[in-house]
């Protein structure tokens, strides 16, 4: 007979949002640098802005994916990746509302669903981390 050892992650939740996040940021960053001549056009920021963006982009999602494959996930960092969801939810609405970075129209609409897919980043991490920390 093999016997089978069943754990429970309190983490799994918290992991699965940080992973989330780090694939959908990452890939975003990925499309602005591949694309940023056509994204630019279709957005309405130019190419050099929207590089920058990338570049970041996969920076961030890097160190959100590594947070998230760590045995021990620092609650600390996990706060500072939901602070900067939010401080980048907050900017994307701000860029739009008062036209800093010469959206199109579909480039506004396109700032905002992104803003609400990030702040939801937000929501299901501050949720992991609430679960994580359960008894």
């Amino acid at each position: 007979m093999t016997a089978v050892t069943v754990t429970t992650d309190r983490m799994k939740f918290l992991r699965m949002a940080l992973a989330a996040d780090a694939v959908v940021t990452g890939g975003n960053g990925l499309a602005y640098l591949a694309f940023a001549g056509p994204v630019g056009t279709l957005l309405g920021p130019d190419a050099g802005l929207l590089r920058g963006i990338g570049v970041f982009l996969l920076v961030y999602g890097a160190a959100v994916g590594f947070l998230a494959t760590r045995r021990d996930i620092s609650p600390a960092g996990v706060k500072a990746v939901i602070a900067l969801n939010i401080i980048w939810t907050l900017a994307s609405i701000a860029a739009v509302v008062t036209g800093a970075a010469g959206f199109t129209t579909i480039g506004a609409i396109w700032a905002i669903a992104q803003a609400l897919v990030v702040a939801g980043f937000a929501e299901l991490q501050i949720t992991g981390l609430r679960k994580s920390r359960k008894n």
